[in-house]
C-alpha cells in the first residue's frame, strides 16, 4: 500500500500498519493470496514440487547425483546457504565426473518462473519450448521447487 494509505489506516486506529513496497506483482509472485475474477485460476504455486534435490556449491557432483536419484530426480538445483538459486545440474552433469564440485559443473543462472504464473500459460510455454521441468522461485531467487510439465498437463483445464 502507499505511504498515504498506511498513514490513513493509522489515523483510523490500526496499530500495526506496514508499507509494502514490492507492489501487487511482487505480492502475487510470492504466491500470496489475491482477489478478483482471476484469483481462482490455477497457478504454479499450487502444483510446484517442493522436494527437488538441492545442492551447495562445494558439494561433490557424485554425492548430489546419489541424493537426486534417491529423491526421484534427474536434476538438482544449486543454492547458497539462504536457498537462493545459483545454478542447475542436469542429468548430463550428474552423470559426469563425481569428484567435481556442483559449482564447477552447474549451468549458471537457469531460467526461473514465479508461483503466480498461470498453469495454462506455463503449460503452453513448456510445450512450445519442449521443457519437461522448470524451477520456481520467489522474486528474490529463493527456490520454492520445480514444476513438471506432466503435472501441469494433468491439472490444466486448457489445452
Amino acid at each position: 500500500m502507499s505511504p498515504r494509505a498506511a498513514w490513513r489506516l493509522e489515523t483510523l486506529g490500526f496499530k500495526e500498519v506496514y508499507e509494502y513496497r514490492g507492489g501487487k506483482a511482487d505480492w502475487s509472485a510470492a504466491g500470496l493470496p489475491m482477489e478478483g475474477k482471476l484469483a481462482a485460476a490455477p497457478r504454479l504455486g499450487k502444483v510446484v514440487r517442493r522436494d527437488v534435490t538441492r545442492a551447495g556449491l562445494e558439494d561433490p557432483v557424485g554425492e548430489v547425483a546419489k541424493r537426486a536419484t534417491a529423491d526421484g530426480w534427474d536434476t538438482a538445483l544449486v543454492v547458497n546457504r539462504e536457498g537462493i538459486l545459483l545454478g542447475r545440474l542436469y542429468k548430463t552433469q550428474l552423470d559426469g565426473d563425481p569428484n567435481v564440485t556442483a559449482e564447477a559443473a552447474m549451468e549458471n543462472g537457469p531460467s526461473t518462473f514465479r508461483p503466480d504464473v498461470y498453469v495454462s500459460q506455463m503449460t503452453r510455454l513448456m510445450r512450445d519450448k519442449d521443457l519437461d521441468t522448470a524451477p520456481v522461485t520467489t522474486s528474490d531467487g529463493m527456490v520454492l521447487g520445480m514444476v513438471l510439465r506432466e503435472d501441469l498437463e494433468a491439472s490444466s483445464t486448457t489445452p
